[in-house]
């Protein structure tokens, strides 16, 4: 690895930059969540698409945790291209795209949801572009051959393939456990805006679907 391509690309500090501009975007449609409900009220279309939410949350949680198995500590030392990255170039945050979808979904609008969804594939489009600009200079001709052979999203199940073993680092693992957890405060943030809007401490001044 050149000193002159680490210097040039700042993992942690573009990581940071894409957690504010997220949780800055995230705030504001949290904030139409307070002044909004759904066209169907409570019941059981309402609880239907939270079931489903919660569901995404688990998935996202426990495949965001799968993926750090395999790359944690790795991102910038080597092409990581088995496991879950032999289906997906990018499959955390494919498994965060479902956590977004979770989180919104709490909210029992599929808008919501929708809009959260959307709002992480407008960030992460950005964190990827420049991850794959920078691993692309940094490994050359064997991070365009993986580029070729696996889509960006996907995934592509066809391409499937794994290690016999795994060198597993459990610092990385953890803390993207943790991370991922982080989309379970959705339950108490959402039920207690619906509690709020029921006693009329919040109007309801938007209904969606």
């Amino acid at each position: 690895m050149t000193t002159a391509a680490t210097d040039t690309f700042d993992l942690q500090r573009i990581q940071k930059i894409r957690k504010w501009v997220l949780g800055l975007a995230l705030m504001a449609v949290v904030t139409l969540a307070m002044f909004s409900g759904t066209w169907w009220g409570e019941g059981r279309v309402h609880d239907a698409v939270e079931a489903f939410g919660l569901g995404a949350i688990v998935l996202s949680i426990v495949g965001r945790a799968w993926c750090s198995l395999y790359i944690g500590g790795r991102k910038k030392a080597e092409v990581v291209s088995t496991g879950p990255y032999s289906l997906s170039r990018n499959p955390l945050y494919v498994f965060s795209y479902a956590g977004a979808f979770g989180v919104g979904a709490q909210t029992g609008s599929l808008t919501i949801a929708a809009l959260f969804v959307v709002i992480a594939v407008v960030v992460f489009r950005m964190t990827i572009a420049k991850e794959e600009a920078w691993l692309s200079a940094e490994f050359g001709e064997t991070y365009k051959s993986y580029m070729a052979r696996t889509p960006r999203c996907g995934p592509d199940f066809s391409k499937w393939r794994d290690e016999d073993e795994l060198n597993i680092r459990p610092r990385f693992f953890l803390t993207t456990l943790r991370d991922g957890l982080v989309f379970l405060a959705a339950i108490p943030v959402f039920e207690g805006i619906e509690l709020a809007q029921q006693s009329g401490w919040l109007p309801v001044l938007l209904r969606l679907p």
